[in-house]
């Protein structure tokens, strides 16, 4: 089956892109920890953004296969937009008001949270510099992604 310039390609290059963007954030967690934290492949945040990479990765693939002018493309990279946006905004700003609460609660219960059902997950949005990296290595990988296809296929 070829996937050359189909949907297929561009579905694979999201869910790729977004996958090895979880790598590279594995890594760079074990590098900066000296210690290996297999969660950090099902959490949110982090460096680079996986939710960037992902839909960067499909927008860029939609670029390179239907043309950057085209209205899939524009619609492909609205839907990007909004969901950077999110990562960087709303679920950033969600992690801090977490953050804030658990302080609360820890002075509030003292050392009994657990009386409480436990502390709330902090680390939920990213920094603009972890979307932005995550939709440059989305992009890149689109692209690269598209070049192996190209080779791999017509070889």
């Amino acid at each position: 089956m070829n996937i050359i310039n189909t949907g297929y390609e561009a579905l694979l290059s999201g869910i790729i892109a977004a996958f090895l963007a979880q790598v590279i954030k594995f890594c760079l967690f074990t590098i900066k920890n000296k210690k290996i934290n297999f969660k950090i492949f099902t959490t949110t945040g982090g460096m680079p953004s996986s939710h960037s990479a992902g839909v960067m990765g499909l927008s860029a693939s939609v670029g390179i296969i239907a043309g950057f002018s085209s209205l899939i493309f524009a619609v492909a990279l609205g839907y990007a937009l909004i969901v950077m946006y999110d990562a960087a905004g709303l679920r950033r700003a969600a992690g801090k008001t977490a953050a804030c609460l658990n302080r609360m609660m820890d002075d509030f219960y003292k050392h009994d949270l657990q009386a409480v059902g436990g502390k709330l997950k902090e680390l939920l949005g990213h920094t603009p510099l972890e979307v932005v990296a995550g939709a440059l290595f989305g992009i890149l990988f689109a692209f690269a992604f598209h070049a192996f296809l190209l080779n791999y296929m017509l070889a």
